[in-house]
């Protein structure tokens, strides 16, 4: 016959292990995975300092282009003007993060499709002769 005591210690001891399958250990991982992801910041407002005619015009020209590729009308703007926009834009992009503002470079109101973002970063590593091995090693160290 065991003592209360001695039959009392291999339940408590039972309590402190982990359900066999998932353990305790994983749910908090994942719910601050999940907190992280829910705390990422909200894009900027624009401030003051816009110009509002240069604003309205960039506005204007995106809706225009965004009919023009619904029409199929691939002709709407010629490359040397698709060079020289999405070269300023890569630059004030890249300007806006380096100096803190940081937001989402596409808007989820005119969302782009998973190909057009591919061909997309594909030509921009090819004109900045750099391999996707670079852009992973550049991530790792700079945490972006």
């Amino acid at each position: 016959m065991s003592s209360p005591k001695a039959a009392a210690k291999p339940k408590a001891s039972a309590a402190k292990k982990p359900a066999a399958g998932k353990s305790a250990a994983k749910k908090p991982a994942l719910k601050k995975a999940v907190a992280v992801k829910e705390a990422a910041p909200a894009p900027r407002k624009v401030e003051p300092a816009v110009d509002a005619a240069a604003n309205a015009s960039a506005l204007t020209l995106a809706k225009d282009i965004e009919r023009a590729v619904m029409a199929n009308n691939l002709d709407f703007v010629s490359p040397e003007a698709q060079q020289a926009l999405m070269s300023a834009l890569v630059k004030l992009y890249g300007a806006n993060v380096e100096n803190g503002n940081k937001y989402p470079i596409v808007s989820s109101h005119q969302p782009v499709t998973s190909t057009d973002v591919m061909l997309a970063c594909a030509a921009l590593l090819k004109a900045s002769n750099l391999q996707v091995f670079e852009l992973g090693m550049w991530q790792s160290w700079t945490g972006r």
